[in-house]
């Protein structure tokens, strides 16, 4: 899916093929017009001539005009422009500088901000910036984080098809980056060493997943060209990577029909056949799926291809598509196991291209294939798309329902959503029935996260057809509403009618249904079920969005009152009871338009009474909810709090007058006379909805009531009188918090409504100040905050539903459900007036003043409250004017201005910042070292007006500036007192941080309430109910305005997203940098944080606090303080300094230095938090990009006009001089910490070397000596831990030694990949080499040798890689690497290498160590390198003494580990070497490593040994090592050795051989034969190895070969549309299975039945059934087709007869369940289905009739449709006539089997079969009546137990009937009937006729508990009595 769910994407040209973008004939006739067209999918309607501007921007107009609808002027398109110019221009001379970071990652991010301001750029221009952020992404030598980065940005600007059209404003070329890709996926071919330079494979795929839609089609033929000669199922992964690699590369859209081999029928045979390559793969069927749905929708415009009932596919095609699509429901059939086999474990790299399935979910796959390739074709013809749909819906309908759960689930809920939304989505106005039932089965799920996938379905379905939907919805709803039936129904269906409310209100007829479903919703608002209560609030809500609350009763009409409507309904209901589930209701026929109008008129009369019930409901709750002090966040009751408001601002915006009066007296009433404590907020919540719609009717009630109420509280209650401590209000106190609360509420978000009670306000405000103490006093600084809040914020203050004039006009029925058009809002918004400014100013001064003078009271000497007294009073009052310096700070943020509150020049603040005149970038730091640590330190150069009040020359604007600069000051003092005198008042110091914060981040915006990011979240959960896939914004009028107010918030939070910092900054900044180390961790944790979030707004804080705390942290150390030492290390490694750390080099040796100390701290906790940070630290030291190599033509397409050039190498020359001194310093610390490393305990070390190693080792000097030297001595070191840190590096050494010398010493060689390989070309390929190319492998000809398994299996590429059989010798070292050479050749002495072979041989610490470790291995292989060139003390023949000397007598495990290490490095490492050379280690390692596999193989050491052989042989050509693999091939079995062991372990490597060389192996014949002969062999080991063996010879034999991709892709498209068949067995296969089977036949007739000993029968059958269990789950399972029914059936069922031998049945059991998962071609299948049934009708044994039972269900549900009609029909009599069988056992089985098969038919076949069976089985009942009791005495004649057994079969057949339809309600027709037949025929029958049908009876009972009310409906009173006299019979009768 190339997209996020939600927008379907634009198939490249959509429907716009046809011309202008006329829709294509067939859809023209179901469009009312071309408006109502849903574009989501399609690129807009044709534009006139004259072209306007937006159009080179955009393919269609925004929907939402941002700019219009805010609330003050914004800035001109040219300043945009000449920003967008300043941008690109600042990247191009930062790209071309090659600073990447920060220079271009800084102005690519400030490009992201002008992008999310919904600015807009040219196309021509987005085009040109793609092509160069994807160039850059993958340009070579860039750091990776920042690839990643520009990555992103590729994905930003491609985002939206309707911003750039693939193919014509955009092609993007796919060779670079699948030369990224295979780089990753085939190392084996990538240039050596490339390893550490990879892009992460995360983002390769995700660019490469959104590009992919802007490759060219037309170069699909050569990617194809590309990928397909990777395929080959020899070794596996490859398989895996080609077509994971097809389905991310490889574009779908349509070609010009003149390109050749480009076309659906050129190419979709040979991808048919890919996918018959690799069956049993659950990721093949995904990827197919995935490929063909996408290309379903991207030709669905194409007009020439053929457009059939199948879409663009043929009926194969499609057939074989739908039983994937059953295949990957993986819904459980009888008894079968997974269709799937264990294959895709094997995939390799594979992985890497696999999507991620929570983005793309399968399911989503196909519904797009499905709903792109209907079209009404399909109408007319039998077997089509649609049918194929229906089928599938059919066959699984059972298991949607809610009581058949299973891991389908969730899959097949998906499934109905995506079919539905993305049809929705294509708009096509057919009717199609398929969806609906199963819809609502699913609508009761019982999970919650599936029910919802419902929903959105249920919407998507009532969109479409709103009459096929909304009658069926109801019947089922208005009965779980009415309380019938059991919970989770009732919440259901309150969640559906959420979905469709809006939808209903605008439907004729059913829009009389909406009040009386409010009515019957409101019992769902109860404290005791609050799930239910917020589903029944979310319903309200949807409803209040969607009509007015308006009576529209008219005086003169006749109606008064809602009688008229109450009857309608109550008669539509009894209506609906009657008529039940397939109700059908046409309002548009049934009512006049008079009439309906009446009704509807009539339900609105009622709409009083219920707001007043409703205001009722919600008091109850709220009175009723739990104390708010235990509510966890995201509680039930959390979310009915949140809920609340929610819900009921849209009812109260959509009331009439008259309601609306009524209502605020009783709301004003409730709270003059309650006080509900715990439901505090949840009120005031309600208040301020309440207030927000009409704040001058309300404020006049509201605020004069709630003063009075405060201070009688105060004056006679002495409420707050005296000093509390603790968190919980005091009951005395409660009433005067609740009227606050409700006062702060009522003043927010109310606009200027608030100036005329200015006096009262502000009075109050004071009186409270002065008078109240303790905890209500944050209650009142919380009101001021409000009321700061309400007077300087910008907000919309319009809540209503529809536009101002529709409202003066007067609203009526006509305006139900209607929406506002974004074009034609209009917003009133409220802008902060003068007065108000002056007001809030005041406010604010003498709140703060108040506060800061109780500051300073409490801190002076004789402060009013002790500071020794209990209770910690002076600590809560010193705290509370704290919170209340920070509420009135952030409640002022907007009038700030950032750039005075950062202490530069102010100038005038509505006009737009002018940057300083000289261009530069940014100030270069004196000191070069100061990498500019962080994109983020960069200010920002743009800023655009966002609406900021004041002007720098108001005296307002001083005196707020002057005040906030007191406060901060004070803060600092505060600070300092702290510190002195509390040090431990951690109350204190958290507010006082908290403050620090607020005052430093909310400067010009609220930024610590996040207010932006909580307004989208709301935004998006309103949306939901409306949202219809393909509408543009069709949402009811409050949510655009909230849209709006998003966007104008969104800017503000632009403008000051950071700043530069002041002088006070800075010393605030460094308070916290103190505390940051406190010793108490309490006040450290806040600092710590309070500190991070002050840093993300302050341009350049970090060096500031750096050195600080860097300070404190060595003092810590030197005093050994652990608990500052903590605060160190958790400020410096884990907050956001760690970056700046990392990278700016005036700081970092210097923090090296003191993290390698702390090693040495014994305390546990420190040593915890040093290992943990050792991870972010591990690229510490590296070498930052040295060269970036890109083309500089693609970079001057953004060239500005001026001439830049010298800034350009002015900031290239300092950039060069950075990299260069910081080089020196990395270098000077890497010498230090090698120094030290040699004299520290091994903890310090262990440190060093790790950072000794990224500091020292560098391209261009390797490395230096002394670090050499530490080591290759350190390798030897006593302590393991050491040993391996100095293992991987000297392994690193040697790899740098390496590198330099592959690639000619030079880095740009390095990065460009040009690699100088002696020993390997490149030869043409021609049909001779691919003739003899297998030959070669044959005989031992000198041939030169092929590595890769893949050249020419599938098919030949244009030319191979080969290596020459007699390398050259590498000598071609420069001076650096000679010298590093020679060193560590001085070093590895004879007695170095004894030591290291004596540590190899040492016991490990674990048992997780004890296996064959690869770094030895690595490292081995290198040493002995330097030892074959002489260039080593040691020489070869000592080390050959020493390897003798490791092995010793070989009986200890550890000798065996080391000695296969050891020789494995030799063997290994020499296979490059010359010939001399090599032969010489071979002669002696490959001797010994033989005679071991010999003699001395135990099942200790195996291991060890199959690593060591698969290290040698894997992925080489296997006569590299010829003298192991002729070896091992020779060996022969010997029946008498009683070796089992030795024997199977051989067996084994010869299977790794096999394996391992694939199908370049061609010694199989002898080894063939020899295992053949002894399959009867005694040991069950060796068994199971041969076995293996067999399936693994045959199935790497297999190979395809074509001789190129032409030919390839021919011949497929000329055998079928499904390609050619694979895997046909050859002659000479079957001739072997055939003479394998008559030999068992032979040997079962020599066993004597009932032998309990072992017998070449039971050896043999089990050696055959482990080859066919492992060919049969794998790939090339068909190959045995042909043999399934003959010979294997029967021998399986013989082999499952021998009781004597459980282990022979148990496998031939599972062999034999395999059978019927096998992916038959059609057709195939003929045979076996008629083997089974001649078995099951047929075979003397009942095991074996009940055991063909199993397979017949089980073929026939996976080939539901590839069957034919025959077979089926066959297989349908077969089943029914082993009901007859004389065997219970089987009759049972027959009877499941039955009903199995008729569920799982579609409707088609279904019908007829039930309506025969049902007759076939009335007659035999009626036909065979019970026989008489017998008279005693006399024999049973034979012909009555037949007669009773025909019976039986009878009742059971007619019981499958009924248990085919467990959940379908209401009954079928037929049902009842057969029921009732049933109860009255057979029930009273006794023994097992009887109790057969009182079991059927019982089971139909209990599955329709659910819905008895409703199906019981459906049954005659007779039918009815005669069921209830069968099961409802008394207990104690």
């Amino acid at each position: 899916m190339d997209e996020s769910i939600d927008a379907q994407p634009g198939a490249a040209l959509d429907f716009a093929a046809s011309a202008v973008g006329a829709p294509p004939s067939f859809l023209s006739g179901l469009l009312p017009s071309a408006d109502a067209i849903s574009r989501a999918t399609t690129p807009g309607p044709g534009y006139s001539e004259d072209y306007h501007e937006d159009d080179k921007k955009r393919y269609r107009p925004r929907t939402f005009s941002y700019f219009r609808l805010l609330p003050f002027e914004v800035e001109e398109d040219a300043h945009r422009d000449a920003a967008l110019s300043g941008i690109l221009k600042n990247l191009y001379i930062a790209v071309m500088a090659e600073d990447f970071s920060p220079g271009a990652l800084h102005w690519t991010r400030e490009l992201q901000g002008w992008l999310n301001l919904k600015f807009e750029m040219t196309r021509e221009l987005r085009a040109r910036l793609t092509q160069l952020y994807y160039h850059l992404a993958l340009a070579p030598g860039l750091d990776p984080n920042t690839a990643d980065r520009f990555s992103k940005m590729v994905i930003t600007l491609t985002r939206k098809k309707h911003y750039l059209k693939p193919g014509e404003d955009l092609i993007l070329d796919w060779r670079p980056l699948w030369h990224e890709v295979k780089a990753l996926v085939f190392p084996s071919d990538a240039p050596a060493h490339q390893g550490s330079r990879r892009r992460s494979q995360k983002h390769l795929v995700k660019l490469c997943l959104h590009a992919n839609s802007y490759f060219d089609p037309r170069e699909r033929r050569a990617m194809l060209e590309e990928l397909l000669p990777y395929f080959s199922t020899s070794a596996m992964a490859n398989a895996y990577i080609v077509v994971g690699a097809i389905n991310i590369f490889v574009p779908t859209g349509a070609t010009p029909p003149t390109e050749p081999q480009s076309q659906p029928s050129d190419f979709v045979p040979t991808f048919f056949h890919l996918w018959s390559l690799m069956t049993r793969s659950k990721a093949f069927d995904v990827a197919f799926i995935d490929i063909f749905s996408r290309m379903a929708r991207d030709y669905l415009q194409c007009t020439h291809v053929p457009f059939t009932e199948h879409g663009i596919f043929t009926r194969e095609q499609s057939d074989l598509i739908f039983t994937a699509i059953l295949r990957l429901t993986e819904i459980p059939v009888g008894q079968a196991n997974s269709p799937y086999a264990s294959l895709d474990y094997a995939s390799g790299l594979g992985i890497f291209l696999e999507k991620d399935k929570k983005k793309y979910p399968v399911p989503y796959m196909i519904a797009r294939w499905i709903a792109h390739s209907l079209s009404p074709i399909c109408l007319t013809k039998e077997n089509s798309i649609l049918s194929n749909l229906e089928g599938l819906m059919e066959s699984i309908d059972t298991f949607f329902h809610p009581s058949n759960q299973g891991s389908w689930t969730s899959f097949l809920a998906q499934l109905t959503f995506f079919l539905t939304d993305i049809f929705v989505s294509r708009w096509n106005r057919e009717q199609s029935g398929e969806l609906y039932e199963v819809t609502f089965m699913g609508l009761f799920a019982k999970s919650s996260k599936v029910v919802n996938y419902y929903y959105s379905t249920l919407q998507g379905l009532t969109f479409l057809e709103p009459d096929l939907m909304l009658p069926g919805a109801l019947q089922r709803f208005y009965p779980s509403l009415q309380g019938l039936v059991e919970v989770h129904r009732t919440t259901s269906s309150l969640c559906g009618l959420q979905m469709i409310a809006n939808l209903m209100s605008k439907q004729k007829g059913f829009r009389c249904h909406v009040t009386a479903l409010l009515a019957l919703a409101l019992p769902g608002i109860d404290a005791n079920d609050l799930g239910k209560t917020q589903y029944t609030l979310n319903f309200i809500q949807s409803v209040a969005y969607s009509i007015p609350f308006r009576p529209l009763v008219s005086q003169d009409d006749d109606i008064h009152d809602t009688s008229l409507a109450m009857n309608w309904v109550q008669g539509e209901m009894e209506r609906m009871e009657r008529e039940g589930q397939d109700v059908k209701i046409n309002y548009k026929q049934e009512l006049t338009d008079r009439e309906e109008a009446s009704i509807l008129r009539s339900s609105t009369a009622g709409l009083g009474e219920f707001v007043l019930a409703l205001l009722g409901k919600v008091f109850a709750l709220l009175e009723n909810l739990p104390d708010a002090s235990h509510l966890r966040t995201g509680s039930p009751e959390d979310n009915v709090i949140n809920t609340l408001p929610a819900a009921l601002t849209p009812l109260f915006a959509s009331l009439s007058p008259e309601l609306f009066d009524m209502t605020l007296d009783k709301l004003a009433s409730f709270v003059s006379s309650h006080v509900v404590h715990q439901a505090r907020d949840a009120m005031a919540w309600i208040c301020n909805a309440l207030c927000k719609v009409n704040p001058e009717k309300t404020l006049k009630v509201f605020i004069p009531m709630l003063i009075v109420n405060i201070r009688n509280e105060i004056d006679y209650n002495g409420a707050a009188s005296d000093r509390s401590s603790g968190t919980e209000v005091l009951p005395r106190d409660r009433a005067l918090v609740w009227h606050v609360s409700m006062l702060s509420m009522c003043v927010v978000h109310v606009g200027d409504e608030v100036l005329k009670y200015k006096s009262e306000l502000f009075g109050i405000a004071q009186y409270m100040q002065e008078k109240c103490r303790g905890l209500p006093t944050i209650h009142i600084s919380n009101y001021i905050h409000h009321l700061l809040l309400n007077l300087t914020h910008t907000y919309p203050m319009d809540n209503a539903l529809y536009e101002p004039e529709l409202i003066e006009r007067g609203l009526d029925i006509d305006d139900w459900g209607r929406t506002t058009a974004p074009a034609e809002l209009t917003i009133k918004w409220h802008r902060p007036s003068s007065d108000e400014i002056f007001f809030a100013v005041e406010l604010f001064q003498s709140q703060a003043q108040s506060a800061s003078q109780r500051l300073e009271q409490l801190m002076s000497d004789e402060p009013p409250v002790s500071r020794k007294g209990k209770n910690k009073e002076w600590s809560d009052e010193l705290s509370r004017s704290l919170t209340a310096l920070r509420l009135v700070i952030s409640g002022v943020s907007a009038l700030f201005d950032p750039s005075h509150a950062s202490g530069e020049v102010s100038f005038d603040a509505n006009g737009v910042g002018q940057p300083s005149d000289d261009d530069i970038m940014m100030d270069e730091d004196d000191d070069p070292l100061a990498e500019v640590a962080d994109d983020e330190e960069l200010k920002r150069q743009f800023h655009y007006p966002a609406g900021y009040l004041l002007n720098a020359s108001d005296p307002i604007y001083r005196r707020i500036h002057e005040l906030r600069d007191d406060i901060g000051r004070l803060l600092s003092q505060t600070h300092t007192f702290l510190n002195t005198n509390q040090q431990d008042d951690v109350a204190c110091f958290t507010a006082l941080y908290a403050t620090y914060r607020t005052w430093i981040t909310d400067v010009g915006i609220e930024r610590s309430a996040h207010p932006l990011e909580r307004l989208v979240r709301l935004y998006k959960a309103d949306i939901s109910p409306f949202k219809i896939s393909g509408l543009r914004k069709v949402y009811p009028r409050p949510l655009l305005v909230k849209r709006a107010d998003a966007y104008q918030l969104q800017r503000v939070k632009y403008n000051s997203a950071y700043r530069k910092k002041s002088e006070l900054d800075k010393r605030l900044l460094l308070d916290l940098a103190e505390s940051c180390t406190s010793s108490y961790a309490d006040v450290r944790r806040i600092a710590q944080s309070a500190q991070d979030s002050s840093l993300k707004v302050l341009i350049g804080g970090r060096p500031l606090v750096i050195p600080v705390i860097m300070d404190a942290f060595k003092k810590a150390l030197e005093t050994n303080d652990h608990d500052r030492i903590k605060g160190a290390m958790y400020t410096l490694l884990f907050t956001t300094l760690i970056r700046t750390l990392m990278r700016d080099w005036r700081f970092a040796p210097e923090l090296m230095r003191l993290y390698i100390a702390t090693a040495g701290v014994d305390k546990a906790s420190i040593q915890n938090l040093g290992s943990t940070a050792l991870y972010p630290l591990l690229e510490f030291g590296k070498p930052f990009e040295r060269m970036i190599i890109f083309d500089r033509n693609v970079v001057g397409s953004i060239q500005p006009a001026e001439d830049c050039s010298s800034t350009i190498s002015r900031r290239r020359e300092f950039i060069q001089d950075r990299r260069q001194k910081v080089e020196e310093k990395k270098a000077a610390l890497g010498l230090e910490l090698t120094k030290k490393a040699k004299e520290s305990h091994w903890k310090v070390a262990n440190r060093c070397a790790i950072f000794a190693l990224n500091l020292s080792l560098r391209f261009d000097t390797v490395t230096s000596p002394e670090f050499i030297d530490l080591v290759t001595y350190g390798t030897n070191d006593p302590h393991p831990g050491l040993r391996s840190n100095y293992l991987s590096a000297f392994s690193a050494i040697f790899t740098a030694i390496d590198m330099r010398a592959v690639y000619r010493h030079s880095y740009e060689n390095y990065l460009m990949e040009d690699e100088n390989d002696i020993n390997k070309y490149l030869v043409p390929v021609d049909p001779q080499l691919a003739n003899a190319f297998l030959d070669k492998f044959n005989n031992n000809q000198e041939s030169d040798y092929v590595d890769s398994d893949y050249p020419g299996w599938l098919v030949w590429p244009k030319e191979i890689t080969m290596s020459r059989v007699n390398p050259r010798e590498f000598v071609e070292y420069d001076e650096v690497e000679i010298s590093a050479r020679k060193q560590i050749g001085q070093v590895l002495t004879p007695e170095w290498f004894k030591k290291c072979f004596d540590y190899l041989k040492q016991e490990p610490r674990d048992n997780t160590a004890d296996r064959f470790r690869m770094q030895h291995f690595v490292l081995l292989m290198s040493a002995f390198d330097l030892v074959h060139y002489g260039e080593t003390v040691a020489t070869f023949e000592e080390i050959v003494a020493m390897v003798t000397d490791v092995y010793g007598d070989g009986s200890d495990k550890h000798q065996h580990r080391a000695t296969a290490e050891i020789l494995c490095a030799l063997l290994s490492g020499s296979a490059d070497e010359p010939r001399e050379k090599r032969d010489k280690v071979w002669s002696f390692a490959a001797p010994m490593m033989l005679k071991i596999i010999k003699d001395d193989l135990t099942p200790d050491n195996l291991q060890y040994w199959m690593t060591c052989l698969h290290l040698i042989v894997d992925g080489k050509d296997p006569r590299r090592s010829k003298e192991l693999v002729e070896a091992l091939g020779d060996f022969r079995l010997d029946v008498n050795s009683n070796a089992a062991f030795k024997d199977s372990s051989k067996v084994q490597l010869i299977e790794f051989i096999i394996n391992d060389s694939g199908w370049h192996y061609r010694r199989e014949k002898p080894i063939l034969e020899d295992f053949l002969q002894h399959i009867d062999h005694p040991y069950k080991s060796v068994r199971e190895s041969i076995g293996r063996v067999i399936a693994t010879i045959y199935r790497t034999r297999y190979h395809e070969s074509f001789i190129d991709v032409t030919t390839l892709l021919e011949q497929n498209k000329a055998e079928s549309s499904i390609g050619i068949r694979p895997y046909q067995p050859a002659q000479e296969f079957a001739l072997t299975i055939r003479d394998v089977f008559s030999r068992l036949e032979k040997w079962r007739h020599e066993r004597t039945p009932g032998q309990q000993t072992p017998s070449s029968y039971t050896s043999g059958s089990k050696t055959v059934l482990i080859w066919l269990d492992s060919t049969l789950s794998s790939q090339e399972c068909i190959q045995l087709v042909p043999f399934f029914p003959d010979p294997f059936i029967d021998q399986l069922l013989h082999m499952m007869d021998v009781k004597e031998d459980p282990e022979l049945m148990k496998l031939a059991y599972h062999v034999y369940r395999h059978l019927p998962n096998i992916p038959f071609r059609s057709g195939e299948d003929d045979a076996f289905i008629a083997a089974l049934i001649r078995i099951g009708k047929t075979a003397s044994s009942w095991h074996q009739r009940l055991r063909a039972l199993v397979n017949m269900q089980v073929i026939y549900f996976r080939r539901l449709f590839l069957t034919q009609p025959k077979q089926r029909q066959m297989l349908f009599e077969a089943v029914g006539d082993m009901l007859s069988d004389t065997q219970l056992e089987v009759r049972d089985c027959a009877s499941a089997t039955l009903a199995g098969m008729i569920r799982c038919s579609p409707a088609g076949i279904r019908n007829p079969i039930i309506h025969q069976l049902k007759d076939r089985f009335e007659t035999q009942l009626k036909l065979n009546p019970m026989p008489k009791k017998k008279v005693p005495g006399t024999d049973t004649p034979v012909d009555v137990q037949k007669q009773i057994v025909r019976r039986h079969a009878a009742v059971l057949g007619l019981g499958a009937l009924i248990e085919a339809f467990p959940y379908a309600t209401p009954p079928p027709r037929w049902m009842p009937e057969v029921l009732a037949y049933l109860a009255t025929h057979a029930a009273s029958d006794r023994g097992i006729v009887g109790k057969a049908t009182k079991t059927v009876l019982a089971e139909f009972k209990k599955t329709r508990q659910d819905s008895w009310s409703v199906d019981q409906k459906y049954f005659t009173s007779e039918q009815l009595e005669d069921l209830e006299g069968v099961l409802w019979k008394s207990y104690f009768a």
